[in-house]
């Protein structure tokens, strides 16, 4: 089948399960391109733009539902869009692109797995977030953020809930916000590295579009998703393997 046809199809997939729990799906639009051997100067700018279509509209779907809190992910923006975009600029070596993504993929694996079936709490406190450490963890996740071609969420929403900054409603807003932006961010220096986007990109974006919109619908009825989670989680261990050990 036609690699084009077979990532449209993967593309849609993966953003109805990622916007259906908050986020825009950069990790398995990677993976899908490493198991079909999308070159990695393809597979960074390819995944950047795919986010920021599927991170607007998840973003708009909570900016509706009241659970955006600005004031809490502005100071991990401040940090992290300058430092996304220098490492959307920076080109590294196929062979060290190939082994960060892997390990970006295996984080993105176990976060998966580990709360496939956890459900948000009913009620939730406030974010509080200290802006000083908010300003230096943004940096450091934008920066990883742009070299890969993520948005950096995978990062984020467990940082926010393990230091206990935010409840899962509100990590999952903040995500949102925060992926789109490093997502714009390290893609405009992406372009300016390489200057250029792959030519089948609108079919791409048209899966993801419909994908996302039925993925928002679907979070927003609470469909339960905890199976599709743990299976997209073995799918990105073995691209991780693959792009690790093979290349």
């Amino acid at each position: 089948m036609d690699p084009v046809v077979v990532l449209a199809v993967a593309f849609f997939a993966a953003a109805v399960l990622y916007a259906s729990v908050g986020h825009a799906g950069a990790s398995a639009y990677l993976a899908a391109m490493a198991l079909v051997g999308i070159a990695p100067a393809t597979m960074r700018p390819t995944a950047l733009a795919l986010n920021i279509l599927v991170a607007s509209i998840v973003t708009v779907r909570f900016q509706l539902a009241g659970q955006l809190r600005w004031r809490a992910v502005a100071p991990f923006l401040i940090g992290s869009v300058p430092l996304a975009f220098l490492g959307g600029f920076l080109t590294l070596p196929p062979g060290i692109y190939k082994a960060l993504a892997g390990i970006v993929l295996l984080v993105a694996a176990a976060r998966l797995f580990m709360t496939a079936g956890r459900e948000a709490a009913s009620e939730e406190p406030e974010p509080r977030v200290p802006a000083l450490p908010a300003v230096a963890t943004g940096a450091a996740i934008g920066f990883v953020s742009g070299l890969v071609g993520t948005g950096g969420g995978i990062f984020l929403t467990p940082l926010l809930l393990f230091v206990r900054w935010s409840g899962a409603r509100a990590a999952a807003g903040m995500s949102s916000v925060f992926i789109l932006g490093n997502s714009i961010s390290g893609l405009a220096g992406n372009v300016a590295a390489v200057q250029g986007l792959p030519g089948p990109l609108p079919i791409w974006l048209a899966a993801v579009a419909v994908g996302g919109l039925a993925g928002a619908e679907l979070g927003a009825r609470r469909l339960g998703t905890a199976d599709l989670r743990r299976a997209l989680a073995v799918v990105l261990v073995i691209a991780a393997l693959k792009l690790i050990t093979l290349g």
